[in-house]
């Protein structure tokens, strides 16, 4: 496979900081997902940071559950939880044990095995390139396209199973910054980073 960018998997220390700088620094890196020996691979192109401190939309920010419990379990591993009952999505989880943060991956570009996502999807393996561009723009959308599910809740990203690469250079000047998407507590946070002018980002 010819890869044209950096196949290198991001190291446990890129996890171990604060979530909003490894938000920031996620845009460009490349998820990566094995699934039957097949590697579907996406450049993340949007973000959104949640914490336990100071942010009542966390998930983490009340007390330790049985639902949030992976967020604090230390940087370098998933979590995926359900929504609305039928969707999932998956944030990558940041900082020291019990710091109860973790990255929100909203969209990314896809960029390897793309007949399979589109498949997993759409049930379509070669759909139009306006079902492309509004494959993945999503963190529910991403996560039916990576075939990832509660049973990928608390998995490394250190495994083979789900990792990031180093991926794409990104410069300061391509990172957009606003108000988080859809929530209704702490919106006064600008915890969104996105690549400007990118057509896989959601908003």
């Amino acid at each position: 496979m010819n890869f044209s960018f950096s196949t290198n998997k991001l190291p446990q220390e890129f996890y171990s900081r604060h979530v909003t700088d490894v938000a920031k620094d996620l845009l460009g890196k490349v998820l990566c997902r094995t699934v039957s020996g097949q590697i579907l691979s996406g450049k993340i192109v949007e973000v959104e940071a949640y914490s336990k401190d100071g942010d009542e939309a966390s998930h983490s920010f009340k007390e330790k559950n049985k639902r949030n419990s992976i967020m604090f379990e230390g940087g370098g591993i998933l979590y995926v939880y359900l929504i609305y009952g039928i969707h999932f999505c998956m944030n990558i989880v940041t900082g020291d044990k019990n710091s109860g943060c973790a990255v929100l991956v909203r969209a990314v570009e896809p960029l390897t095995n793309i007949d399979i996502m589109m498949k997993n999807r759409f049930g379509e393996a070669l759909p139009n390139d306006k079902s492309l561009a509004h494959a993945t723009n999503g963190p529910a959308k991403l996560c039916k396209a990576f075939n990832v599910d509660l049973a990928q809740n608390g998995i490394s990203l250190l495994s083979s199973e789900i990792y990031l690469t180093e991926g794409f250079e990104v410069s300061e000047d391509e990172i957009g910054n606003s108000k988080r998407v859809g929530i209704s507590k702490s919106k006064e946070l600008d915890w969104r980073f996105y690549l400007k002018g990118n057509r896989f980002v959601s908003k």
